[in-house]
């Protein structure tokens, strides 16, 4: 027996599945799988059979045509043909988790494509597909053009194409915005943008912070609940960066959330991280994705003693400071825009 795949529109109506499928057995042919891509002109069945090795291609076409089949492909397929397309889809995604770079050669083994070519930002072409030519819309800029002789690509296919170069896309961006901190006293640890799965390791952060060190943080010492950590490690608009060490445990945690035009940074590092530079580095990183991203200026709320965070804030450049009983704002122009007149800040 001999492995083959078929593609080919068969009529969306009742009953002419079942007339294919009946041509098929009559050449002794077994369906191991089907799937179904739904295109403008009618189903796009795409089958992996198992059929007897004298049959030829020819053969198993004729029998695809004598069935009511349209627009016949029939090619000899491999043993981890096998797979069904959805999880083939899903193992091609986890390398591009640790291989974005690896792109090119996922959308050949993804679409069996002949070639593909990526073409820079100055082309203005629509993402889409027509026969077996594929445009991609490429997240950083530019496109992807996927090619293949037969059979003509798929909405379904589409779908999967762009899936796959959006996310590595994102995987791209996080490895380029990581970046590896020496503190001063020669630890190293690992800063990036924080994602939804950091939720466990970032509540075990707020668990092992004292209260005094919550307090500082939320101007209460409660940890917060997951709905409003699950806020804050993808705020609208805005960014948080995490710490971890060389193991993976976040030791620290820094937000900068969208308030129009105003973007409130926010920073908690775990007790015993604190008085090594970390709070600096984390709020020079936030302010210079403010000044990036266009906003006006980044303000910072913190209680009149917390003087480690007033020092800190100080650092970053002049700004306004505004005091409300215990409470004290501090308010920092992004480049270009007007620096406030700075009034004292004192600490109780």
């Amino acid at each position: 027996m001999a492995l083959w795949r078929i593609r080919a529109t068969v009529d969306d109506r009742p009953g002419y599945l079942s007339v294919l499928t009946a041509s098929l057995a009559l050449r002794s042919v077994n369906i191991l799988a089907v799937q179904v891509h739904t295109t403008e002109e009618g189903a796009v069945d795409d089958f992996l059979v198992d059929a007897p090795d004298a049959l030829t291609d020819a053969d198993v076409l004729a029998a695809v045509v004598k069935g009511r089949g349209r627009d016949v492909f029939v090619t000899r397929a491999e043993a981890q043909g096998l797979a069904d397309q959805p999880t083939r889809a899903l193992a091609l995604a986890g390398r591009l988790v640790h291989e974005p770079d690896a792109l090119g050669e996922t959308l050949v083994a993804l679409l069996d494509a002949t070639e593909v070519r990526w073409r820079p930002g100055s082309v203005t072409e629509q993402p889409g597909f027509h026969g077996g030519r594929m445009t991609l819309a490429d997240p950083a800029g530019g496109s992807y053009e996927v090619l293949r002789a037969l059979p003509a690509f798929t909405p379904a296919e589409y779908a999967r194409a762009q899936a796959l170069v959006e996310l590595a896309g994102v995987v791209v961006r996080q490895q380029r915005e990581q970046v590896t901190l020496l503190l001063s006293d020669g630890s190293e640890l690992v800063v990036r943008p924080a994602t939804k799965d950091d939720l466990a390791a970032v509540r075990e952060l707020h668990e092992s912070c004292s209260p005094a060190t919550l307090r500082r943080r939320y101007l209460s010492g409660s940890v917060p609940g997951d709905n409003r950590l699950r806020q804050l490690l993808e705020p609208a608009g805005g960014v948080t960066l995490v710490a971890a060490t060389p193991a993976g445990a976040v030791i620290a945690m820094a937000n900068l959330i969208t308030e129009g035009d105003l973007g409130e940074v926010a920073l908690l590092v775990e007790d015993g991280w604190q008085r090594r530079g970390l709070g600096t580095a984390l709020l020079r990183r936030l302010y210079g994705y403010a000044e990036r991203s266009g906003f006006a200026a980044v303000v910072a709320h913190t209680g009149a003693d917390n003087v480690a965070m007033l020092r800190t804030l100080r650092r970053l450049g002049a700004g306004s400071i505004e005091r409300d009983g215990t409470l004290v704002s501090v308010t920092l122009p992004t480049a270009g825009s007007p620096v406030g007149k700075e009034t004292p800040a004192t600490s109780g």
